[in-house]
């Protein structure tokens, strides 16, 4: 065995006539464990926030979007379908026309997002969604409105007594002189509520693709884009790729991902955000690693100085010291994230901290974050073992 891996050893297990240095060392190791521990509870629940966030919304988004990148709409030709349909990994795509409207119920009205899907729009999406009523009839003039909508405007499920009416701009150039000539517009039929989450329930209202080529003066080619829905959510690279030979550079294919990238930008930096504070905190705690490293040295003096003078080098006790705070480190972070994963699976299993009567608090324990916390701790304890190793000096020694 390396003599100074042994002599690390029996220093950091063997305990000091000091009863002081003993108590430092025990807290020290504490403040380690703890540390570990707390920052990978943390890291574990932001993780656990970010899945419970995604699931409102990743659950509507297609596997993949094709999107023009200039101007709201693009002709789906024929000899496009015929290709789509060659192409292998695609489970079904649908048809989707996304614009603006104004919805009016009687004297109360409302800006949405008008959403046109055609029928191969997935039945497992529209089961999950509407929560009241039923879907539209393909080719029909009903539409499906968010709970947040029909509260605003005061309508329910076929609720005929509303009169309700979807406007859009017309396109075009001169002077207005009437309402007919600013907008299309159509009366419509409220046939089922959806919940998702509250953005989407206050600004998403669903119709049939017909339906909104008619409001906006359409042709049956004519789309705003594509969604993509896959046999094997693992081939999305080489289905990107074959998305993109079909329709060229000037479309963009975004996935599930780049759909959500704010939401993705904002959850990841606040989880970035996290990490740093909670990594200075661990380094305020390894400042008790460095100071039990240095009693330790001041105890052992004695003992050095017979090293050193039966030809032990400097630089090899410094070393002693160094594996010393390096083996105590890396055995409390281990051992703080054997704790923190205890503590996750608890959570998991029985739910003790709760956000609601009935929500327990999400938690997700990825090998990423186990990885992130032990190279965090290890690369901070080692550092913090250099930085202690390095009051050793042949002047102290000489004393």
């Amino acid at each position: 065995m390396n003599f100074t891996l042994y002599i690390a050893k029996r220093y950091l297990f063997t305990k000091s006539s000091n009863n002081a240095i003993n108590f430092i060392t025990i807290i020290a190791a504490i403040g380690v464990i703890i540390g570990s521990a707390a920052l990978l509870i943390v890291l574990s629940g932001f993780a656990g926030l970010k899945d419970y966030s995604l699931q409102f919304s990743s659950f509507i988004d297609p596997d993949l979007k094709v999107i023009p990148t200039e101007g709201k709409s693009f002709e789906l030709n024929p000899e496009t379908i015929s290709k789509l349909n060659e192409l292998k990994g695609i489970a079904s795509y649908s048809k989707i026309i996304e614009e603006r409207a104004v919805l009016v119920s009687d004297s109360k009205r409302q800006i949405v997002t008008l959403k046109g899907v055609d029928e191969n729009y997935p039945k497992s999406t529209i089961n999950a969604i509407v929560s009241l009523g039923s879907w539209f009839t393909p080719e029909s003039n009903q539409i499906v409105a968010g709970w947040g909508i029909a509260s605003n405007l005061s309508f329910g499920v076929m609720d005929y007594g509303k009169v309700l009416k979807i406007f859009t701009p017309k396109p075009g150039k001169g002077q207005i002189t009437s309402e007919k000539d600013a907008f299309n517009v159509i009366a419509t039929t409220n046939i089922g509520i959806f919940e998702i989450n509250e953005q989407l329930d206050n600004s998403v209202v669903y119709g049939s693709i017909g339906f909104v080529q008619e409001l906006l003066n359409y042709n049956e080619n004519t789309i705003s884009s594509l969604e993509v829905k896959l046999t094997d959510i693992n081939d999305v690279e080489s289905v990107t790729g074959a998305l993109q030979s079909v329709f060229g550079t000037s479309f963009e294919i975004k996935n599930k991902e780049q759909l959500n990238d704010a939401l993705h930008k904002m959850l990841n930096t606040e989880n970035l955000a996290v990490y740093l504070i909670f990594t200075l905190v661990l380094i305020i705690a390894l400042f008790n690693v460095v100071g039990s490293i240095i009693m330790m040295i001041l105890d052992k003096k004695k003992d050095l100085k017979t090293l050193f003078n039966l030809g032990i080098t400097v630089k090899e006790i410094r070393r002693i010291f160094f594996l010393h705070g390096g083996l105590m480190t890396v055995l409390g972070g281990f051992g703080g994230i054997l704790l923190a994963i205890l503590l996750i699976i608890i959570q998991k299993a029985f739910g003790f901290v709760m956000i609601t009567a009935s929500l327990s608090y999400p938690v997700s324990l990825k090998l990423t974050d186990i990885l992130l916390v032990f190279l965090t701790i290890t690369t901070l304890g080692l550092l913090a073992s250099k930085i202690a190793s390095t009051r050793i000096s042949k002047l102290l020694l000489a004393k």
